[in-house]
C-alpha cells in the first residue's frame, strides 16, 4: 500500500514542479488571489484532518460492536443445551464433537477487526473530507469572478509550463525502450 492511498498522508508533485508553481503563484496572481488559494488549501487540510480523524473514531466504534456481538453470540451459543448424538434411521448413534472452544472469540480476530475497520474507517474518512474539502476550497475561490478568472489564466500557464517541460523531457530520449523504462 502507497502512502498516497490515504489523503492525509498524500505529498506534493516533485521540486521542479512545485519550484514552477510557486513562481506562477508569485508573479501571476495579486495578494488576495493568493490569500484565498492559501484559504482554500487551508480548508482542504482541515476537512481531511477532520474526517480521518471521525472515520478512525467510527472505524474502532464499528470494531468495538462487532467485537462485543461476536462475544453474545459466542455466550449465547455456550448457554444453549446442545445435542451430544445424532440418532440416525438405521438405529446408529454418532457422537456430535463440542464446538464451543472453535467458536469463541480470540485475540487475533479482535487485533484484526480493529486494525481493519479503523484503517477503513480512515481511509474513508479522510476521502470524504477530501472530497468536502474540495467542494468547499472551490466555492471560496470561485466567489469573486474576477479574482476566479485571473486563477484559472495562471493554473492555465502553470500546465501549459508543465507540459513543455515533459514535452522536451521526452525529445531528449532517443527511444522507446528508453522511454518505457526497459
Amino acid at each position: 500500500m502507497s502512502a498516497d492511498s490515504l489523503a492525509l498522508l498524500r505529498k506534493n508533485a516533485g521540486q521542479e514542479i512545485s519550484a514552477l508553481a510557486e513562481e506562477h503563484f508569485k508573479h501571476d496572481l495579486q495578494d488576495s488571489d493568493r490569500d484565498a488559494l492559501k484559504s482554500a488549501a487551508s480548508k482542504i487540510s482541515t476537512h481531511v484532518s477532520i474526517g480521518s480523524a471521525l472515520g478512525l473514531g467510527l472505524g474502532a466504534l464499528l470494531a468495538f460492536r462487532l467485537r462485543r456481538t461476536r462475544m453474545q453470540m459466542f455466550n449465547a451459543f455456550r448457554a444453549h443445551e446442545k445435542p451430544t448424538h445424532v440418532k440416525f434411521a438405521g438405529g446408529r448413534e454418532e457422537a456430535i464433537p463440542d464446538v464451543t472452544q472453535y467458536m469463541r472469540p480470540s485475540l487475533l480476530g479482535d487485533v484484526a477487526a480493529y486494525t481493519f475497520f479503523s484503517f477503513g474507517g480512515l481511509f474513508v474518512g479522510g476521502e470524504t473530507g477530501l472530497l468536502t474539502g474540495g467542494a468547499s476550497a472551490g466555492r471560496r475561490i470561485t466567489r469573486d469572478p474576477e479574482s476566479r478568472e485571473r486563477i484559472e489564466t495562471a493554473f492555465r500557464r502553470f500546465r501549459a509550463d508543465v507540459l513543455r517541460k515533459e514535452a522536451d523531457a521526452l525529445d531528449k530520449r532517443k527511444g522507446v525502450t528508453e522511454l518505457l523504462g526497459l
